[in-house]
């Protein structure tokens, strides 16, 4: 397989697949496919796995597309203003923020896994389910915003505001510690608590929390009942 990563915040990945290769997707994420793109759709590891995934934030069933008469290219796009990572999966598996998947090689295998300890799923931005890929191939994750990188060294700490951390290898340790002082709590716009990630291995940061985007789109969007005493005026 191979691919190409186009665009600045609305990226597009196009994989040109040979024949008998297949890729998995999200539902909903095909922009554009060839001509001899066949394309169907399965409750991929049956009903538990589909339900699986839905409970991370992901569609019940998953997309498979494969060429027929030789190659062919299909193209996905997230559904937020971002940037599209690709991750190869071999030795280390990758933990990711949930609804974050956007496609993969056949061969890549999707599962939950839950964060360690109650306080990590009440304040960790993520709440109590990842995602964790394993398998051989490349998976694509859609991170919002722009992308950090950080190979972490064994025993380097990094700490991230809650809601950016996209996904790290799974031989990071992965932690929620309170802010410290009163000050900070109350006037740094942080919040209550930070994550924080201890190497060694990769980091994937992204630059926009989803949720606080909504929040900030609150106060603009229109308020039903004015639009409805205005009309009845």
């Amino acid at each position: 397989m191979k691919y190409e990563i186009t665009g600045d915040n609305l990226q597009i990945v196009t994989c040109e697949l040979a024949s008998g290769e297949v890729m998995q997707a999200e539902a909903g994420a095909l922009v554009c496919m060839s001509g001899n793109m066949s394309m169907d759709t399965e409750m991929t590891g049956g009903i538990m796995g589909g339900l699986k995934r839905a409970i991370t934030g992901e569609s019940l069933f998953l997309t498979k597309f494969s060429p027929t008469k030789g190659a062919g290219t299909v193209s996905f796009a997230g559904n937020v203003p971002g940037k599209i990572y690709p991750y190869t999966v071999s030795k280390k598996d990758f933990i990711a923020q949930k609804d974050s998947f956007l496609c993969a090689e056949a061969r890549i295998t999707m599962t939950v896994t839950t964060t360690k300890g109650i306080t990590k799923g009440l304040f960790g931005g993520e709440g109590f389910l990842l995602q964790k890929v394993s398998g051989q191939g490349t998976v694509f994750l859609h991170c919002c915003g722009d992308i950090i990188q950080k190979n972490l060294m064994p025993g380097e700490v990094l700490k991230v505001e809650t809601g950016l951390v996209a996904g790290f290898e799974e031989t990071v340790t992965y932690n929620i510690e309170r802010v410290r002082g009163v000050k900070s709590i109350l006037f740094s716009g942080q919040g209550l608590f930070m994550t924080t990630l201890t190497g060694p291995g990769l980091v994937v940061i992204q630059s926009l929390d989803i949720a606080k985007l909504a929040q900030a789109l609150i106060p603009h969007l229109p308020r039903p009942e004015l639009s409805s005493s205005s009309s009845g005026t």
